[in-house]
């Protein structure tokens, strides 16, 4: 049943021309069309000079009768005096007709003599024509159709005494000459065609070439599942089609570490929230009658349940930081921010906390994202440090940027989690306390100092405490997606 169903599939799926044959056969078209209006144009200009050509040739003709008439008998050397008889005899003697002409001469309205004719049909010995050119009074041009072909004349009148005394005939057969050019015209045809086929089959294999990084590109993203994001395409070069596949490879690259990091978020996430749960149904499970094991199960239950709502808070937190909206642009003092944080953190835990600096001045930001984040690397402190340890809190303002940081005496960072550490859900060594977060502080911390268009730096040695800073710039830059504040002057930087 699934091979039917296939094959059907496979039937009714419509023929479609690949792009490399769109494109040679638009292109064929073109060539083959330009190439054929061509040799027409070609034609056509070839038979208007042809035409031009006989009507000089026949024009000359009529020119070398002219001054013969007016000139002298080149045998007696006596002028013709309108002998037209000797005229036409002397000049039939003396001139051959050009490729394709007959020459004919009228005395009296009848046939004097004529040429012999190209191509044997007599034009003198029809009837209609010769009463027409025999009894002409005046010079008449024209083209006549005749078995032969068509025939272009010239007929010119020889006057004596005021009378028509004979007329004289020039005329070409068109037919030779126009086969010569219709000969020549499908020779062309042939050798252009045959070109062309050539070059649209050469055309062919080398578009092949150039488009195979493309198939090769189609091919990788054919074979590519949620599993595997680890094949390249190979590039060589340096045009557009190598421009193609590097883009490719690049996107890929991000896909790859995206899809990592996104199997990593939800394993960790599963992890994370899977814990409360089964700690909450346990406890369930167990719970007896007794008023006691009741409240203790029940403070167990609000207590996970909290995490699991810390949890989805933080994670909601950090998919909307990506969002245009995600800061609320203010004023905020610095110092009254500083002071805040000290309060703060003095119910954390018993610590000695110490204000290392505290800036004055006003800066344009989220008073209350800045606040939790700057609180999140308190608490980190909190969760690292023993009792009685020191803890140092302080805020300046240095070449116009705005600079909160924590530090701590407690075990340091391994140079090796100093990156790791940012990351979601990522931890370093445990400290001396059990960390309640799910390792989501420091990813909060930096996507904050991110959305303000900052940093955050870590200083960390393993074993001889850690400094961490939020680095913001006073004033955001214009290009930010925040409404602008109006900061006094003096006041920062």
């Amino acid at each position: 049943m699934m091979t039917t169903t296939t094959e059907t599939s496979m039937t009714e799926r419509p023929f479609r021309l690949g792009f490399r044959g769109r494109v040679l056969g638009l292109v064929a078209v073109l060539l083959v069309g330009a190439v054929f209006a061509g040799l027409l144009l070609q034609r056509a200009v070839l038979l208007r000079r042809l035409d031009r050509q006989v009507v000089a040739e026949l024009e000359q003709e009529r020119d070398e009768v002219e001054v013969l008439a007016a000139g002298s008998d080149p045998e007696t050397g006596r002028p013709f005096a309108g002998d037209v008889r000797a005229i036409f005899d002397t000049f039939l003697r003396r001139n051959v007709p050009h490729e394709g002409e007959v020459y004919l001469t009228f005395v009296d309205g009848q046939v004097h003599a004529a040429s012999r004719p190209p191509t044997g049909i007599r034009l003198d010995q029809q009837p209609e024509l010769a009463e027409r050119w025999g009894s002409l009074r005046a010079a008449e041009r024209g083209r006549l159709g005749t078995e032969g072909g068509p025939v272009e004349f010239l007929a010119v009148p020889l006057r004596t005494g005021g009378e028509t005394a004979g007329v004289f005939v020039v005329a070409n057969f068109l037919r030779g000459e126009q086969a010569e050019i219709d000969d020549g015209f499908q020779i062309a045809v042939v050798v252009s065609g045959i070109v062309l086929f050539v070059a649209i089959g050469a055309a062919w294999v080398l578009a092949g070439r150039l488009l195979r990084p493309v198939r090769q590109l189609t091919d990788t993203a054919r074979s590519i599942g949620d599993q595997d994001l680890s094949r390249r395409i190979p590039v060589d070069g340096h045009d557009e089609i190598a421009e193609l596949g590097r883009t490719f490879n690049s996107m890929l690259g991000r896909l790859e570490e995206a899809f990592v990091l996104q199997r990593a978020f939800v394993a960790d996430a599963g992890h994370e929230l899977r814990t409360p749960i089964t700690i909450v149904r346990g406890h369930l499970e167990l719970m007896g009658d007794d008023p006691q094991d009741r409240e203790e199960t029940l403070a167990v239950v609000t207590d996970e349940l909290d995490r699991m709502t810390r949890l989805v808070e933080d994670l909601l937190l950090l998919a909307r930081a990506e969002e245009p909206d995600f800061l609320e642009i203010e004023p905020v003092e610095l110092s009254d921010l500083t002071t805040g944080m000290i309060t703060k953190a003095q119910t954390l835990g018993d610590r000695r906390w110490l204000v290392d600096a505290c800036a004055v001045g006003v800066v344009a930001a989220d008073r209350r994202r800045l606040g939790q984040a700057w609180l999140n690397l308190i608490t980190n402190a909190v969760e690292h440090t023993g009792d009685g340890a020191e803890v140092g809190i302080g805020s300046e303002t240095t070449d116009n940027e705005v600079r909160l940081w924590v530090r701590d005496g407690g075990t340091g960072i391994a140079i090796a989690d100093q990156d790791r550490i940012f990351e979601r859900f990522a931890r370093a060594a445990p400290g001396p306390r059990r960390s309640a977060g799910a390792g989501l502080g420091l990813s909060i911390v930096r996507a904050v100092a991110t959305a303000h268009h900052g940093r955050v730096e870590l200083e960390a040695q393993p074993g001889s405490g850690s400094t961490f800073t939020i680095i913001i710039p006073a004033q955001p830059p214009a290009t930010s997606s925040s409404r602008p504040v109006d900061v006094k002057a003096g006041s920062v930087g």
